[in-house]
């Protein structure tokens, strides 16, 4: 970190030994020949949640001990312009811009990293505006021009160092640089007021898409990048699209990593309530450790619509759905988030997330599952701000206001312009001809990936290949001679072994393979592109 005494304090608080409960039983089971006992709800007993709250650990700390678990990165480094402090102590989240506060980026050797050189940076990007700044995390390989670039983006209420167990692997590709970005208002980030100011409903969901992927598009323009290949998991996944949208013409390939907002639900569009069992909030907190452990069923569902789906076809009848409760719309409609119940609990903050990290993270050696239980909490206490968007992108049940399915088959087909929100604008369907003063984009490579027992359902990924696919015909019955040449669309659905919704941490191995392949696909197509130009 910025500070060596700081660093020292995050190994110490992050501590050698496991805080929760059940990983210590398993490595005291593990030492003795005997197998562990099981935990409940909330692994985390009521004096140890107590101890984490009063120790303080802040979100640069947490996220330094986290990316410490890089391969052959033996000291990250981590600015403390953000998440320097603790909640209560002074403003959560505050930006700090002295020179003392960032850090300066770490070069790996040749003789220690085998894949190296590799220069590692921890940044605050600002934005304009008020009190807007982006955490950006990057990688890039020493004595070598950068010729592409992989920008990734986590899901809700997430942070850049989920993606601890992909750096190092992804960086190995010659020429291309990887940046890691905390969304405005969450992670290390700086966390503005979130405002709505629409009056309107598909108003409102626009606005609160906007309010991310204008910070993006601001990033990018910023770094100087001309095009990208973006990757998105789950809600970040929902966001590259609208970004992909909005500001077309900038990516080499769009990777969606178990997006959420695909699948169209009459209920969540028109608003009415389902079952209160089967919430998001519910369901995420309490998905289960086989599903975790990589068993192969369905328990992170928030919906569990694939058994649903399976047993309707078996009995050739439409699942029964049932308004949600009353409670949990007040809730939602209130813009009550999870992590607002973690801030309210106070003292039993870490107890209440233990229930979600042991299940998520159990998989993993005891101390990379310790750290990640440490990194989120540290998150989720932080001051509310982009979470806050969940309400208006999602109805209960994590289904979209504004389905992707609606507008996913004008990626890669709009016009070369800014657009005033994310939506398609039909250039497939207009002839060159009738609009000859426009250019439009002539296709996006786009990749979907799914975990073998992803609680998001994968035929939302074969219904939108459908949709581009039948895109891309009504485009090149019209193209010109030269579009043809430039055609670049292609979709692809790919399940990732033994992973759950988190497949890029599940099936680490699996999903690095997928992405290097990805990434030499890009320079392929860039090569053929270039001797058509």
């Amino acid at each position: 970190m910025a500070s060596t005494d700081s660093t020292d304090d995050a190994r110490r608080e992050g501590g050698q030994k496991p805080m929760l409960a059940r990983h210590r039983a398993q490595q005291e089971a593990e030492a003795q020949g005997r197998q562990a006992p099981k935990s409940g709800y909330f692994p985390l007993s009521y004096k140890e949640g107590i101890s984490q709250w009063w120790a303080g650990l802040t979100p640069a700390m947490t996220e330094h001990r986290v990316l410490s678990f890089i391969p052959y990165l033996r000291q990250p480094p981590t600015h403390i312009q953000t998440g320097g402090t603790v909640p209560g102590r002074s403003e959560s989240m505050s930006v700090d811009n002295a020179k003392s506060k960032e850090a300066e980026p770490v070069r790996t050797s040749s003789e220690t990293d085998p894949y190296g050189p590799r220069q590692w940076h921890s940044d605050l990007v600002q934005l304009r505006g008020k009190n807007r700044f982006l955490n950006e995390f990057s990688v890039e390989r020493v004595g070598e021009e950068t010729e592409n670039n992989l920008v990734m983006l986590h899901g809700y209420g997430a942070g850049l160092g989920f993606f601890y167990k992909n750096f190092e692997a992804l960086s190995r590709q010659p020429h291309w640089k990887l940046y890691a970005l905390d969304l405005l208002g969450m992670g290390r980030s700086s966390r503005p007021p979130f405002r709505i100011n629409a009056k309107d409903r598909e108003g409102k969901v626009r606005e609160a898409e906007s309010w991310f992927i204008d910070a993006l598009e601001e990033w990018r323009i910023k770094k100087g990048i001309d095009k990208m290949t973006l990757l998105g998991h789950s809600l970040g996944g929902y966001m590259a699209v609208c970004y992909a949208l909005k500001y077309p013409g900038h990516l080499n390939k769009l990777i969606l990593a178990s997006p959420v907002g695909i699948p169209e639900d009459p209920y969540a569009v028109n608003e009415a309530m389902p079952d209160p069992n089967d919430s998001s909030v519910a369901n995420e907190l309490a998905q289960s450790e086989d599903e975790a452990m990589g068993a192969g069923h369905d328990n992170n569902n928030f919906l569990n619509a694939k058994k649903k789906r399976e047993a309707a076809a078996e009995s050739g009848k439409q699942p029964q759905r049932r308004p949600y409760s009353k409670w949990l719309t007040t809730l939602w409609d209130a813009n009550i988030s999870p992590f607002s119940v973690v801030r309210y609990a106070g003292p039993l903050g870490p107890r209440l997330v233990s229930g979600w990290t042991s299940r998520r993270f159990g998989h993993l050696p005891s101390e990379e599952s310790q750290a990640l239980h440490d990194y989120s909490y540290s998150l989720f206490r932080q001051r509310g701000s982009g979470e806050y968007a969940l309400a208006y992108v999602l109805a209960p049940g994590a289904f979209a206001r504004s389905p992707l399915i609606r507008r996913i088959q004008g990626v890669g087909r709009q016009y070369l312009e800014v657009h005033s929100k994310p939506e398609p604008d039909a250039a497939a369907s207009v002839s060159p001809v009738e609009a000859p003063q426009k250019v439009r984009e002539t296709g996006v490579p786009i990749v979907m990936m799914y975990g073998s027992h992803d609680w998001m359902d994968v035929n939302g990924g074969y219904a939108s290949k459908e949709k581009l696919e039948a895109e891309k015909k009504k485009m090149l019955a019209t193209a010109t001679e030269r579009e043809k040449q430039l055609e670049n669309g292609n979709v692809k659905v790919t399940v990732i072994r033994n992973a759950g919704h988190h497949v890029y941490l599940d099936g680490c191995d699996h999903f690095n393979e997928e992405m290097i392949g990805e990434m030499k696909d890009v320079e392929k197509r860039q090569k053929r592109l270039a001797a058509v130009q």
